[in-house]
């Protein structure tokens, strides 16, 4: 007999499938949806139940879920919490669950009610957040932390860890490229200085050692990231500290489980989006039309696309093993990562290993406590030559990629070159070695009271190779030049504190103090280069067999080995009573070498309190409400990365070569003037929070204002030479604003049986403002920044550092369209038109910061199917598409490709080019990130515990305005949001992933 199912109308595959995990697969043949046995079953058999179910306050929870186990047939309560339910008999058995409390399972037997009362789900409370040198509870958290698990990371090619918090952690704003070898851009709650690369970036701790290296982690090891946000977290941190702090908390192996786990993944990767510009048909045609031609040279009657040219579509591929296992005193753990991601432009890639091993023993019935991690990491980053990402949309599509002969197609009379020819000429790579042990012991000296010592050393050895054939511009004539780098920076840190954790009736008290020591040496090592050799086949590898000119001197580089110290002192105090009133409090002394003479030390303190509002009587009739916090913080936290340790001192340096008893000599001078007075940038940040629970749970979430001011910044004035040696001195003197709200909301808006769906949501607004840039000793009126450059413009800044202005403000020749010849034309500073602006006539026009973040992810489960998907953006800010500028000059076209809108211009606009409001455009967008697909196999195996295999799709669309590459730019520094043909092009990934346990 024909199933029945099978005389429905047929549906197209996909539907069929979500029918069927919707519906669920009958048991066996005869078996219908939603019913527990066969269709010839009895309706006399069949059981009603009625009943209510409750929260523990005894009120009722209407949307309350009832289900008998083992079906998909279900019903839901009513607004009184009251449901009815008819199962297949009294040995059914119900569950009933609710969003945001713990499930029951009842056997019906012979109950025709069954009154249900449910308990909260305090997990999410009760959840170990980890804070400098110590955990707590989610409850009892007085600060703004941000947890964030594996199940929300970021899928797909993630080269970095902080790729995984992408989009994920409201004020946190990470952007990156496509380029395999970056580093992303990570910025907490805006600019805090005026200071570039790692002074603008969170102060990484992992695994309690702090400023660890972040690529010492495979993403796969990682259980927790936790994102101290506000100053109350982050100043136990103290002179680092100014720009958040990332604690990252790796795997770790439990007692009486072993288990060998696998990890990996195969991806394609595809440019996702590239320049419009011209081909070599619509250059001829476009000269044709305005009574221009090609040199002969130029002209190969050919349409070479020199973006295809230099790109591809690799393939990428990832693999983590790991293993855990142990027993009630050793615990130990190892894994190993090797990760290889070749670039979507040619010449670029990244090859990684990671190797990674702990081992915990515990003595005297667990009162001492020895814990020992070694990892290393072996990088080889293979870097694009300078100047490929301009001439790949510049060179002249009208040419050949070679002569008939072999030999590069060039004419470097224009200035620029092939750039196939660069990605082949020139060979350049820095390979990484990068070992780190750290070692940790933790005593119970006392009862509650615990000793923890931790000492971790960091050992980074880079080489860098770099060599240009014969055939390279700039070594046509050198016979090959070769460069060589090797040099090693060390770390040593150690952290001596105890912690005294007492309970006693309704209070509840932490206490900690401690000591830290830490020295950083980098630059022990060497460079040099040379030329003229006989042949290229050898690279760089032998420079001994080059012959380089007389009187050559090799390049040295400007490499020099700097210390710095640091010591510190800090203790901190953590009171809850009654389990509603909570309050902290820190302090933090800081030493550093670094620093004036007259201000090595700084004191860093804190406080912040919590108040469970939800737990007072008032609330015990506010139904509305299952969790109600109130966090209020302030504190004071500085900033030293990224710091010369050199900064403060009188150095002398070369002033140049003279000529002195027939040789050239190394003149030697003053180089920086002493400032004894240098001291840290503070930032004191106020942070109030709200966090919530509202229907049973089923939304939570936390609402947060803060108000950061820096000041002391740290930047070059000019001073008089009748006082110092030299006409700067590095001090402080400007402040700098930062004022924002962050709203973070997690719900359930659906949880059945077999499908649930979660929603979180992430928005961000931060407005950041220079307050000053002077004091009373030091006067600076504005600085200006971002020099694009471009013909007859490499003196013009295009943004300005001016007090009550945001970092990132564009500053720029104000375009007024075109006069009655055709030219481009703007506007002067005194209102009127003109064809030659000069600097006086910049005009304010927009802000690279945005106004908003936001993130929003989505994950759905159905029956052993997951499925997640991610969109983030950013909106209110500007980008200077400086890249598109130079594509646009009409005359140029003989000579150099043009973007397509080119095509519109007058052939007489002599302006076009410059840089000004026409480029200045909207950078909002809307980018679908991420859409996993995932499925959980039962195998039945007893040796695999779990098997999941997923697809993900990375970067499937961007909505945006932007005509450029694509409008994620780079918002770290103080030159955000330029895009000036320095943009690695982002890619689109399809993955191909699986994680099995054993």
């Amino acid at each position: 007999m024909m199933n029945p199912i099978l005389r429905k109308p047929l549906l197209p595959a996909g539907w069929a499938v979500l029918a069927l995990l919707c519906t669920g697969l009958p048991a066996q043949a005869g078996t219908l949806p939603g019913k527990t046995g066969p269709a010839t079953r009895t309706a006399a058999a069949q059981v009603t139940v009625t009943g209510r179910i409750t929260d523990e306050k005894n009120q009722p929870l209407p949307g309350a879920t009832v289900i008998a186990k083992g079906t998909t047939g279900g019903t839901a309560t009513n607004s009184s919490g009251e449901y009815s339910i008819t199962v297949a008999g009294p040995q059914s058995v119900l569950i009933f669950s609710y969003v945001g409390y713990l499930s029951q399972e009842v056997t019906v037997g012979s109950k025709p009610v069954i009154n249900i009362q449910l308990a909260p789900d305090l997990k999410q409370l009760t959840e170990v957040v980890v804070t400098g040198y110590g955990t707590l509870s989610k409850r009892e958290v007085t600060s703004s932390i941000a947890s964030i698990k594996p199940e929300e990371f970021n899928r797909g090619v993630v080269v970095s860890p902080a790729q995984l918090l992408q989009g994920k952690v409201a004020g946190l704003n990470i952007t990156r490229s496509g380029d395999p070898n970056g580093t992303p851009s990570v910025t907490l709650r805006g600019p805090s200085t005026l200071r570039e690369g790692s002074a603008q970036q969170p102060f990484y701790v992992i695994d309690g050692v702090p400023d660890a290296s972040i690529d010492l982690i495979p993403p796969d090891d990682i259980v927790s990231i936790d994102v101290l946000r506000d100053a109350s977290a982050t100043a136990i941190y103290g002179a680092r500290a100014a720009n958040g702090v990332i604690i990252v908390t790796t795997k770790r192996a439990k007692s009486g489980q072993s288990q060998l786990t696998y990890s990996g993944y195969t991806a394609l990767e595809q440019v996702s989006n590239r320049i419009d510009v011209l081909t070599g048909d619509e250059i001829r045609a476009y000269l044709k039309a305005n009574g221009k031609t090609l040199a002969p040279a130029d002209e190969d009657n050919v349409n070479t696309d020199w973006q295809k040219e230099v790109m591809r579509s690799p393939i990428s591929h990832s693999h983590t093993i790991s293993f855990q296992g142990g027993n009630n005193n050793t615990l130990y753990g190892a894994s190993v990562n090797y990760l290889d991601n070749p670039g979507v432009l040619k010449g670029s890639s990244r090859e990684r290993t990671i190797i990674r091993a702990n081992v915990q023993h515990s003595a005297f019935n667990n009162r001492l406590r020895l814990d020992l991690s070694v990892g290393n990491t072996f990088n080889t980053a293979k870097t694009i030559p300078y100047g490929v990402y301009e001439n790949m949309v510049r060179y002249l599509p009208t040419v050949n990629v070679r002569n008939a002969d072999g030999t590069f197609k060039e004419n470097f009379g224009r200035g620029n070159s092939n750039p196939v020819s660069l990605i082949e000429s020139i060979t350049e790579n820095r390979k990484t070695k990068t070992f780190m042990a750290n070692g940790k012991i933790q005593a119970e000296i006392l009862p509650n009271l615990f000793y923890n010592a931790n000492l971790a050393i960091q050992d980074e050895q880079i080489n860098y190779n770099y060599y240009a054939n014969r055939y390279a511009q700039g070594a046509l004539t050198t016979g090959g030049i070769a460069i060589r780098s090797s040099y090693a920076n060390t770390k040593k840190i150690i952290e001596s504190y105890f912690n005294y954790d007492k309970q006693f009736g309704n209070h509840d008290l932490k206490v900690l103090a401690g000591y830290s020591w830490q020295q950083d040496r980098q630059g022990d090592g060497f460079q040099t280069s040379t030329r003229g050799f006989v042949s290229d086949a050898l690279l760089y590898n032998n420079l001994g067999l080059s012959s380089p000119p007389t009187g050559f001197v090799p390049d040295f580089g400007t490499t020099v080995i700097k210390t710095l110290r640091l010591i510190s002192y800090y203790g901190r105090i953590n009171y809850q009573y009654n389990d509603k009133y909570q309050i902290q409090a820190s302090v933090r002394r800081d030493g550093s070498s670094a620093f004036g003479k007259n201000n090595q030390w700084g004191l860093f303190p804190t406080v912040s309190a919590g108040w469970q509002i939800s737990k007072e009587p008032f609330m015990a009739n506010v139904t509305a409400f299952s969790d109600l916090k109130l966090r209020v913080g302030y504190g004071v936290t500085g900033n030293s990365l990224g710091f010369d340790p050199f900064v403060s001192i009188l150095r002398y340096g070369s002033t140049g070569r003279f000529y002195y008893n027939g040789s050239y000599i190394n003149g030697v001078g003053p180089t920086q003037n002493e400032n004894p007075d240098l001291k840290w940038e503070k930032t004191a940040m106020l942070n109030v929070g709200l966090d919530f629970g509202i229907l049973k749970g089923r939304v939570t979430g936390s609402l947060e204002y803060y108000d950061k001011l820096t000041s002391d910044l740290i930047w070059t004035y000019p001073v008089s030479t009748t006082q110092y040696f030299v006409s700067t001195l590095t001090a402080n003197a400007g402040k700098m604003s930062n004022k924002g709200v962050e709203l973070t909301l997690s719900t359930t808006p659906i949880k059945t049986g077999r499908f649930t769906w979660r929603s979180n949501l992430n928005l961000a607004h931060n407005v950041n403002k220079i307050t000053t840039l002077s004091n009373d000793k030091f006067t600076l009126n504005f600085i200006r920044t971002a020099f694009v450059g471009g013909r007859g413009q490499s003196g013009n800044s295009s943004q300005i550092v001016k007090e009550g202005l945001a970092i990132g403000t564009f500053n720029l020749w104000q375009y007024a369209g075109k006069n009655e010849k055709g030219i481009s034309q703007f506007k002067k500073a005194d209102g009127t038109l003109t064809t030659s602006p000069t600097s006086d006539d910049f005009v304010i026009g927009g802000n690279a910061q945005p106004k908003l973040i936001y993130g929003w992810n989505n994950s759905f489960t159905v029956g052993n199917f997951d499925l997640n998907v991610f969109v983030r953006g950013v909106t209110g800010n500007k980008i200077l598409n400086a890249s598109l500028a130079q594509l646009n000059g009409p005359s140029d076209a003989n000579s150099y490709n043009q973007a397509r809108i080119v095509l519109d211009e007058p052939f007489a606009d002599i302006n076009s080019y410059l840089v000004s409001s026409r480029y200045l455009e909207n950078g909002s967008y809307l980018r679908l990130d991420n859409a996993t697909l995932g499925y959980t196999i039962k195998t039945g195996a007893p040796a695999i515990r779990n098997l999941r295999v997923y697809v993900t799709a990375s970067n499937l669309f961007v909505i945006t305005k932007y005509r450029g590459i694509d409008p994620e730019m780079n918002l770290g520094g103080i030159t955000p949001g330029i895009d000036n043909n320095n943009f690695y092009p982002k890619t689109r990934s399809f993955v191909l992933g699986a994680n099995i346990t054993f």
